[in-house]
């Protein structure tokens, strides 16, 4: 049953996604990413960005699919509410979908800088569901 939430770390926060597969982990884990921004359910998926991301670790992957999350945020001024991801080996292929920035309606609370490997961790567990979780330098 796949979800999402934040962990507290100092002057920083952690986001947590969870899912039946690695990919739905990692998706769930740029809802949170959103999150700590503005409300998912505030952002419209009416415009998608397409990413790729390669690295054989999984934890690094999840690094480097969160920190391109973050520069299509910056450099497009949107947010994003919806994510498309497929992840084959050591290759991610996602569909980043969303609207740009409305300072308005998206309230933005934080700019997210990166994510971090403090705390880095993709892994199955016992009852197998994935978790993918890292802290965020806000």
């Amino acid at each position: 049953m796949g979800g999402w939430q934040h962990f507290a770390h100092g002057a920083d926060i952690g986001v947590r996604g969870t899912g039946r597969s690695q990919a739905e982990a990692f998706a769930n884990a740029a809802v949170a990413l959103t999150a700590v921004v503005t409300d998912p359910e505030a952002v419209r998926p009416v415009e998608t960005i397409h990413v790729e991301c390669a690295v054989t670790d999984p934890e690094l992957l999840l690094c480097e699919w969160l920190n391109a999350i973050v520069f299509e945020m910056a450099t497009r001024h949107m947010l994003f509410s919806r994510y498309d991801v497929r992840i084959d080996g050591a290759r991610l292929r996602a569909e980043l979908c969303g609207e740009r920035v409305d300072i308005t309606r998206h309230a933005p609370a934080v700019e997210v800088k990166g994510a971090t490997l403090t705390e880095l961790s993709v892994r199955r567990g016992e009852d197998g569901e994935w978790s993918a979780q890292c802290v965020l330098d806000v």
